[in-house]
């Protein structure tokens, strides 16, 4: 590797000599592929003190060999989620697709607010596909966004709208408006109505009675709200809940809602993708196509690289009304580049916005529907193999029964609460720290348990019986 390429002195900002670049191009991209390839070889590992101070800008001359520092100081240092036995948080793993897909959208430097180009015919695609995968009509409007945090944001305002059509203008005034959601719901329903100014106050949170939403506590909540003021607009339900794994019976929610004229929302960041694994498993989501709107994450279950979520919402109408603005400098014309409507920039938050849809056409491109199905069906066996395994094991002990793909489990049910709470906290950090496994921990019924979140396309079988081992030796310990 030699040094960096002397700029142009031309620009200051282009390489002088680009074939000189381009060898020094083609070196990142070995360097990319070596860390993807020999990803069982790198789990994560805690970064040295001075890391920071590496990183300063201005701390080098532009001369100094940026490969040789991007391969000590970047590759090394990660976040872990590339190795195998990553399953502590529902993060991705990444493709070797997402090299070809950064280094095309890179190169082309669109931005997808609109106009006319390549790009925007892409997302459209890519938009057509999911909506087609969660069964939602052709009617149907969509966007790609950062993650299901904002989709939240995007689908909640446009639910707000159908119910206060002036509300762009005039503000909420003094309307109340008042949500809904089983006990357990993702902290990005809490984060949205606080950024939209309805206030986790106005948030009612259900209990589930046999495992469903309890009907009839929320239609007495909706009663009481409304005779007391307040206005209903939003029924939330979880295709996948983030600490369990658990998902709503979402007919039962869209039976509630149409009947209690809710906003259905589904959270499906990572679970709405299991409507491409097989029975039993893609029943987990039947009735999500009946929802007014869908969070869900590309960058979880589906596995590209950060970051790409995407809001779908049944009604385009409903959802343009929510955001569309188009001062003079962006109307849009009959011919020219700022032709081809839609704009994107009418159906979300962001005028800016990079390619990211290009990461999740290069991966159906590169590996077929088909590919992703089965990873997503395997994903589900090891959790259902994790499980098994730790009930034939003497002391370790489910938290509760596996659902989809997150398994949470005691190292050692013999011990008192608080020493199972210590005992399983401790091992989740020594294995992070040795490099074996990454688990998280959670709560169920006050003791602190092990958490397995199983969204990674790289876990074979093996990985699940040598990560156990482990637990097993440091309990014994």
């Amino acid at each position: 590797m030699g040094s960096v390429v002397a700029m142009s002195t031309e620009t200051g900002l282009d390489p002088q000599d680009w074939t000189a670049f381009r060898t020094q191009a083609h070196d990142m991209l070995d360097m990319a592929i070596d860390q993807m390839a020999g990803a069982a070889d790198r789990p994560w590992q805690a970064a040295p003190h001075d890391l920071q101070e590496r990183f300063a800008i201005g701390s080098t001359a532009p001369n100094t060999n940026l490969l040789e520092r991007i391969q000590s100081d970047v590759l090394p240092y990660h976040s872990g989620n590339i190795h195998p036995r990553f399953w502590g948080w529902v993060q991705g793993t990444g493709l070797a697709s997402d090299l070809i897909a950064v280094m095309a959208a890179a190169a082309t430097n669109e931005n997808m607010g609109g106009r006319d180009h390549g790009g925007i015919y892409m997302e459209r695609a890519v938009i057509d596909w999911t909506r087609q995968k969660m069964g939602f009509p052709e009617t149907a409007s969509g966007v790609c966004v950062t993650g299901t945090s904002q989709a939240t944001v995007i689908a909640f305002q446009a639910a707000r709208q159908r119910v206060l059509s002036s509300v762009r203008h005039a503000g909420q005034g003094d309307a109340r408006l008042t949500a809904y959601a089983p006990v357990g719901v993702h902290n990005a329903t809490l984060k949205a109505l606080q950024l939209l100014g309805i206030g986790t106050d106005n948030l009612r949170l259900v209990p589930l009675s046999d495992g469903k939403l309890d009907a009839d506590v929320l239609r007495d909540l909706v009663a009481n709200d409304r005779a007391d003021g307040a206005l209903p607009f939003l029924l939330v339900g979880n295709a996948g809940s983030v600490d369990l794994g658990l998902f709503d019976d979402l007919n039962q929610m869209a039976d509630l809602a149409a009947q209690e004229n809710l906003w259905l929302h589904v959270d499906g960041a990572f679970g709405a993708w299991t409507r491409l694994a097989e029975a039993p498993w893609r029943g987990l989501t039947d009735g999500i196509e009946r929802a007014d709107s869908i969070a869900l994450d590309f960058h979880k279950w589906m596995y590209v690289g950060y970051d790409c979520g995407m809001v779908l919402i049944r009604n385009e109408d409903e959802h343009r009304a929510a955001f569309a603005a188009r001062p003079v400098y962006l109307e849009g014309t009959t011919r020219g580049i700022a032709g081809n409507e839609p704009w994107f920039c009418d159906y979300g938050i962001d005028l800016s916005r990079g390619n990211r849809a290009i990461k999740v056409w290069c991966a159906l491109e590169m590996f077929g529907e088909a590919a992703f199905a089965s990873a997503i069906t395997d994903n589900c066996r090891r959790a259902a193999q994790m499980a098994a395994d730790i009930r034939e094991r003497p002391r370790m002990a489910l938290g509760r029964p596996v659902v989809s793909n997150v398994c949470t489990f005691t190292a050692n049910a013999d011990l008192p609460p608080q020493a199972q709470s210590e005992l399983n906290s401790n091992i989740a950090l020594t294995l992070q720290e040795n490099g074996t496994a990454v688990f998280s921990t959670t709560r169920v019924d006050g003791i602190t348990l092990l958490r397995a979140a199983i969204v990674n396309h790289r876990t074979r079988p093996h990985d699940i019986t040598f990560a156990l081992n482990a637990v097993q030796a440091l309990a014994e310990a």
